[in-house]
């Protein structure tokens, strides 16, 4: 080998080796970021910080032009809202990352914590299982698994009649069989709509006709408010999609509301068997429609204002960015709708570009709430978290082997599904 190609080798490796150890995991963290993000007005336009001699920020394109500053280093800062166009580049060179920075004014809401009932009605109804139909001579049908109608299924239509009711359905099959027609029924099944007719069948058993369908329009459960922004009244809560019971699939919305509930008792969890929160509906006191069922949780309007014993007035939302490991405070009610505050510990925010729905891994420290509830039960899902003055996410899931851990929804991803912050175009598409 050459002395010319020895040096070069040696020049690149040393290089390589220099690069490797400034590549700190912040740094790669940021080289990786999603495509569009938003950042809090007068933060830099990049989070975390970059060697500035390594790597240069060129902006591309603003909106409104007076959108960003020179700031200390290589990054700039944002000084009014807009969008910011940018590129890393490595020694200026090299391009890198591209992506788009909503520059967003702070967004204040009043923490929740408050113990409430949720009512939710389907659109449509949902299949949720099926039954063999003995007829006069004792033989055996499935009517609807023959059709090919299966579990998690909505009959959206019935005979051409929008579905409001599983006693709508039931009659509709009724009047069929004594007809001796086939019922025709409208199945939404994921993104995709069919109709499909069934034969109705006397069945011995209940002296009347059936298809061989079990099906639901309704479910009720007891969770916690997160949220509550006073300019357009929308509210937050539970941090996590409902799904029906029997499917584990989402309940497609028709309506619904929430209610104050009442705490009356506390199933502590345990190891391997999830506690819970026994709860009472109360018609009085706070309520609000459902207007959305979304991975990050319900959303709607509250018909009243919504106050908080520990946060007289709303506190700043927590972008991704700026939630971090470190002690918490975590707010839900124990007895009766009595808010409670509690230690919390935040051990892990997860990869801002996955939007799954768990956006933190957080652990109970708080030595009252273990001994009354073993740590995350169910019940407590919606519960927010408060991390030095700002709202930083929910409590979500809990681990079934570890109760004094679980999941966390971003406080910034609940947001984007109440419309009061830019979501990002990749999470749209995904």
């Amino acid at each position: 080998m050459s002395l010319s190609k020895k040096r070069f080798l040696s020049i690149a490796a040393i290089f390589t080796l220099t690069l490797g150890f400034l590549l700190t995991d912040i740094t790669l963290k940021t080289l990786f970021m999603s495509m569009e993000q938003n950042v809090a007005l007068g933060d830099p336009l990049l989070p975390r910080r970059l060697p500035g001699r390594l790597f240069k920020v060129d902006v591309l394109s603003a909106y409104p032009q007076a959108g960003w500053a020179t700031g200390r280093g290589a990054v700039p800062v944002a000084t009014v809202p807009g969008r910011v166009d940018m590129q890393i580049k490595l020694l200026g060179l090299i391009p890198l990352n591209r992506m788009v920075v909503n520059v967003v004014p702070v967004v204040r809401v009043v923490p929740g914590g408050h113990s409430i009932g949720v009512l939710l009605h389907a659109q449509g109804v949902m299949v949720v299982g099926h039954a063999v139909v003995t007829d006069r001579r004792g033989q055996r049908h499935n009517p609807a698994l023959q059709a090919g109608i299966l579990n998690g299924d909505i009959i959206l239509k019935v005979n051409g009649c929008r579905v409001q009711s599983e006693q709508q359905v039931r009659n509709e099959i009724s009047r069929c069989g004594e007809t001796d027609r086939p019922v025709t029924l409208e199945i939404k099944r994921g993104q995709r709509i069919f109709t499909t007719q069934v034969k109705p069948i006397f069945c011995a058993e209940t002296r009347r006709y059936r298809i061989g369908l079990y099906v639901r329009d309704s479910a009720a459960g007891v969770g916690t408010l997160t949220f509550y922004e006073p300019g357009s009244k929308k509210y937050g809560a539970l941090g996590h999609v409902i799904t029906d019971i029997e499917t584990n699939r989402k309940i497609e919305l028709g309506d619904g509301q929430i209610v104050e509930a009442m705490v009356q008792g506390i199933r502590p969890g345990r190891r391997g068997q999830p506690g819970e929160k026994i709860g009472l509906f109360n018609g009085s006191g706070l309520s609000g429609n459902i207007e959305k069922n979304t991975l990050y949780g319900i959303f709607g309007h509250l018909h009243q204002p919504l106050t908080n014993p520990f946060y007289r007035q709303p506190v700043p939302v927590a972008l991704v960015y700026q939630v971090k490991k470190g002690p918490a405070e975590m707010l839900t009610v124990l007895k009766g709708n009595r808010i409670g505050c509690f230690s919390v510990e935040i051990l892990q925010v997860m990869p801002q570009n996955k939007w799954e729905g768990k956006g933190m891994v957080i652990k109970i420290n708080d030595p009252e709430l273990l001994r009354q509830t073993g740590g995350i039960i169910q019940g407590m899902s919606g519960s927010p978290i408060i991390q030095e003055g700002k709202f930083v996410g929910a409590v979500t899931h809990v681990f079934v082997n570890d109760p004094t851990r679980g999941y966390g929804v971003l406080a910034e991803w609940m947001l984007w599904e109440a419309n009061l912050m830019p979501t990002p175009k990749e999470k749209k598409i995904a």
